[in-house]
């Protein structure tokens, strides 16, 4: 007989159009209401995902969660999915998504004895395909999702096999008629279900009041008993999803392969609240490089691990990654809300980064006389080479009309090195900026001294304009940028053009008034362009009284970099781009701070390329995807590329908390700031938002970007991209510091010899002293490298294949590594 599985479920975001007071508040009575029903229906079943609501049940009505304790041993309640909660499924990275299922299955494994085999996650607005190998590697067998719909995404059938990027392939069912059901009409829409499917064998209907809870409701458990004792051909049953998918594969059926990401839906969302996704990806670096940093030192006996410290900012990271805060979708106290949340576990991290950092300064030298030290930490497995900046006070205050200027050495060997202005406004020669180039040893402590020369004055920039251009030649890079435009006209890298003229032209889009996007599927309209401004409007917007500035001008020049400026309007916004291009290497920073006052209206910043025909991709959670280049919103994580049509060259883009982009004719766009409404939800014709009144929008007021950008011979770009990335995410941690002299250095504590693998965590086991070390293939090609544990004196070669992620366990007792479940 035809098998019908009924999932009741409560869909409840823990915030969206309310704050999180009345998130647990529904919470309480809608299970509270759900345990009513499982006492007093015989065979109906509860299914309900997410830690974080039972955590608020269990703090707040512990009678409650006796009895749902006690309904799940019966198998009257089913814990489904297994996660911390349904968090946005394309930007956290693939290490979030990890941390995600491994507090979730700690939690429910200790409550509740349970571990499921399905994971769900009905709400979140597309589903990144490096999903597949976490879910395999974490013991899913099967996948359960509603968005995106077969017209967004198409898909070869609501059943199919979802293949990751390392091959590994999982079990997914699209929901296509939602997770939900309105009160009083659950027996409708089994009904219409079996009118369209009278010949499938096995069939699966979620139901149950949602997006503020509820759940079952009487009247529908009535209707439903009465449905199931009706003629339908259906053995109709309430039911799980491990169930349902327990019976699809009893079925021995071929189920077709899909290759892909389960996108696009809702594509606004990559933007709306820029500052939550700058915040989100900072708080991601923080812990990630915090937990390197810590492990390192207690790897070396330096200092206790702090495993709960660490647990507090790792659970503000995993709620604000829940689907209606990263994506921007929620209303205004809850962004707010949101910042704060995040910045309660940065503030835990900066202080346990201090802690780790001064353990492993241990063992440096005392400064000589005149010598100010810089101590720089990589924590990376690699070596790091780049720009490094940091700021230090001079010994005492100089009053007199003269300039310290600061050269910087190594072990006696002086380095590139230049000041910039610094941080504060304090005009007295005190503060001062070093900004040197610099290549740092891996996973250690990296000493410069600073000693000062005193100038007349602060040195004047060598590069001036001639015939309408500032030009930068070094021995490989050529960069122009035009003084009547302020764009960059030419970014030359080994003889070979990699941007086309007006680059870093900032965008206006026509836009409306829903965060989400929910009925378009790109962002192309151009209404409006920033333009450079006249000198008199540009000294009036930097704030200069005593002298008129030109519009495109250079306030830093030496050894290092020269960093032009030009400042733009538009409208009611007004943008100011630092362009800092390198002497030596072929990488350029650019900065841009906006302060945006447009109305339904989007702010992306072009990239033209020579590139008319070239391929698009972007890094994704443990992967990198294929971009489509015809215009379409898409996401991406640390970095986007665009590659040649013959292969042969690429352009890439690092950035620090972007994800959406578009691409097409050879030009990339990425997405800079939307100002719709906060949750304004399209409903047919009706306005978005309320035509009586001032309505607040999203991200007004002054927000800044920061993105590095090289070309280059497309086989080096791929091999380097993602440590670029890294090394610019998780930045090395650097402060002027005069160390004791005493201990001893410690020891690396983990390198790789291949700076192409990723090692994506570096921490302590959750459960036990022993070290978890992650390391991943980004290029989608095999590899090989050694991994080395110094303290230990471990070397041991690594196999991975394309794309691959692998778990290393570190038995710091024994001596030993070994690779283990994902979920340790």
């Amino acid at each position: 007989m035809q098998q019908l599985h009924l999932l009741c479920n409560a869909h409840l975001d823990p915030v969206w159009l309310w704050e999180w007071e009345e998130g647990a508040a529904e919470a309480l009575s809608t299970f509270r209401t759900a345990a009513d029903f499982c006492e007093a229906f015989d065979g109906f079943v509860f299914n309900h995902n997410e830690a974080l609501l039972y955590q608020w049940v269990e703090e707040y009505e512990p009678e409650l969660f006796g009895r749902i304790q006690r309904l799940v041993a019966a198998g009257r309640w089913h814990i489904m999915g297994g996660w911390f909660l349904q968090p946005d499924c394309n930007m956290p990275s693939g290490e979030s998504f990890v941390r995600q299922i491994l507090v979730g299955r700690a939690y429910f494994a200790e409550k509740f004895g349970v571990q499921p085999s399905t994971a769900i996650n009905f709400d979140s607005f597309g589903h990144t395909r490096g999903l597949v190998q976490i879910l395999k590697k974490a013991g899913y067998d099967s996948y359960l999702f509603c968005r995106p719909t077969q017209a967004a995404c198409p898909l070869p059938a609501d059943d199919f096999r979802w293949i990751g990027y390392d091959g590994s392939p999982i079990t997914a069912h699209r929901a296509a008629d939602h997770y939900l059901s309105a009160r009083g009409q659950a027996a409708a829409k089994v009904t219409q279900w079996i009118q369209q499917h009278p010949d499938q064998p096995v069939g699966l209907v979620l139901w149950g009041v949602g997006d503020h809870g509820g759940g079952p409701s009487r009247v529908d458990l009535d209707d439903l008993q009465t449905l199931r004792g009706s003629p339908s051909g259906y053995d109709i049953r309430h039911s799980t999803p491990e169930a349902y998918f327990a019976a699809l594969h009893a079925q021995e059926r071929q189920l077709p392969p899909h290759h892909g990401d389960l996108n696009a839906w809702a594509v606004g969302c990559y933007t709306s609240q820029i500052r939550i996704k700058q915040t989100h990806r900072l708080l991601e670096n923080e812990l990630f490089s915090a937990e390197k940093m810590l492990a390192a030192a207690a790897l070396n006996g330096l200092l206790a691990y702090p495993r709960q410290e660490l647990a507090q900012a790792q659970r503000d990271l995993l709620l604000a990654e829940f689907h209606d805060i990263l994506p921007g979708s929620s209303i205004q106290p809850v962004e707010e809300n949101a910042l704060r949340l995040m910045q309660h576990g940065l503030e835990i991290l900066a202080r346990l980064k201090a802690r780790a950092f001064f353990a492993l300064c241990g063992g440096q030298r005392k400064a000589a006389e005149g010598e100010i030290p810089i101590l720089i930490y990589n924590p990376h497995p690699y070596s790091v080479s780049g720009i490094f900046e940091c700021e230090f006070q001079l010994p005492d205050q100089n009053w007199q009309d003269t300039f310290s200027y600061p050269t910087v050495s190594q072990e006696g060997r002086a380095i590139p090195a230049q000041a910039e202005k610094e941080q504060s406004n304090l005009n007295l020669d005190w503060r001062k900026r070093v900004v040197f180039a610099a290549e740092l040893a891996p996973a250690q402590v990296n000493r410069y001294d600073c000693t000062l020369q005193v100038l007349p004055r602060k040195p004047a920039p060598q590069l001036q304009p001639l015939d309408g251009q500032l030009t930068l030649k070094t021995e490989r890079l050529e960069v122009v940028i035009n003084c009547a435009t302020g764009l960059m006209d030419r970014y030359r890298v080994d003889g070979i053009d990699y941007l086309a003229e007006n680059a870093f032209q900032p965008l206006v889009i026509g836009d409306d008034d829903d965060p989400w996007g929910m009925n378009v599927q790109g962002f192309r309209e151009v209404v409006g362009r920033f333009s450079l401004m006249s000198p008199a409007e540009g000294t009036a917007f930097s704030g200069v009284r005593q002298r008129v500035l030109d519009s495109v001008r250079i306030i830093e020049d030496g050894a290092v970099r020269t960093v032009v400026e030009a400042v733009f309007s538009y409208g009611h916004s007004f943008a100011c781009l630092h362009y800092k291009l390198p002497k030596q290497g072929t990488e350029i920073e650019v900065q841009l701070r906006v302060l945006w006052n447009e109305k339904s209206r989007m702010l992306k910043l072009a990239l033209p390329t020579p590139f008319l025909d070239g391929r698009y991709s972007g890094q994704v959670a443990f992967g990198v995807a294929e971009l489509p280049a015809d215009g379409r919103e898409v996401v991406a994580q640390k970095w986007a590329g665009v590659w040649s049509a013959d292969g042969q060259h690429a352009l890439t883009c690092v950035n620090d908390g972007v994800y959406g982009s578009d691409f097409a004719d050879g030009e990339l766009r990425l997405s800079l700031l939307r100002s719709p409404g906060y949750a304004g939800h399209p409903i047919f014709d009706r306005p978005v938002m309320a035509q009586d009144r001032f309505s607040p929008r999203i991200d007004q007021g002054e927000r800044c970007f920061t993105f590095w950008i090289n070309g280059g011979p497309a086989r080096t770009r791929r091999e380097q991209i993602d440590w670029e990335a890294l090394s610019h995410n998780e930045k090395p941690y650097a402060l002027s510091f005069f160390p004791s002299g005493a201990g001893d250095p410690p020891r690396p504590a983990v390198l790789l010899r291949d700076s192409v693998v990723q090692m994506t965590a570096f921490k302590q086991a959750d459960q036990s002293e022993d070290y978890i070390i992650r390391v991943f293939e980004p290029t989608g090609e095999p590899r090989s490298t050694v991994l080395e544990v110094v303290p230990l004196g471990i070397q041991q070669e690594i196999h991975l294949s394309g794309f691959e992620i692998k778990t290393l366990r570190v038995d710091a007792v024994r001596g030993t590594v070994g690779e283990v479940d994902l979920m340790i």
